[in-house]
């Protein structure tokens, strides 16, 4: 084989290799369907109040954990979100041990008070961001209970009061 050939030969094995359907990290296809929107409204649904089935549903779908479910209007909601706005730190815990994406309602819930207070000194608007179904950072406080006391009375201070905002 003459050189030029073995380098074209060597080139195009070479990028196929890199457009492969196959990710080398996760070692899932990359071209795999998106989640089934069912399965995922029944995760997320889930995470409300379920954790036996999160972690079950979890065990066999990974991919779920930060998959989000589209209730219309915007409301967007993921397993974390479900859990940290009814209040179930248990689950919340679980998922975020998981590697679910943290949020600034979830650091709410666990009474983080200097990490709130960080993330509102860089994004002051969030003090009224509304979360899953127009949940507030006041309300996610309010359910963290007396580990949350300090965040409640900071985002008082800070003129939060509304514990949820329509969103439609």
């Amino acid at each position: 084989m003459k050189r030029i050939e073995f380098l074209r030969t060597a080139g195009a094995a070479g990028l196929s290799m890199v457009v492969s359907p196959f990710s080398t990290k996760a070692g899932t296809p990359l071209n795999d369907p998106q989640l089934d929107k069912e399965l995922v409204a029944k995760f997320v649904g889930a995470a409300h109040r379920d954790m036996d089935t999160v972690k079950l549903m979890l065990e066999e779908h990974p991919t779920l954990l930060n998959a989000a479910h589209d209730w219309k209007y915007g409301d967007f909601e993921t397993a974390l979100g479900a859990a940290s706005h009814v209040g179930h730190k248990e689950l919340a815990r679980y998922l975020l041990d998981k590697g679910a994406q943290v949020n600034l309602f979830t650091t709410a819930l666990f009474g983080e008070l200097d990490l709130l207070k960080a993330m509102l000194s860089a994004f002051p608007t969030s003090l009224n961001a509304k979360g899953p179904h127009g949940f507030t950072l006041l309300h996610h406080a309010e359910k963290g209970g007396s580990e949350a006391e300090a965040v409640v009375e900071y985002l008082k201070e800070a003129g939060a009061t509304e514990t949820k905002i329509a969103l439609y």
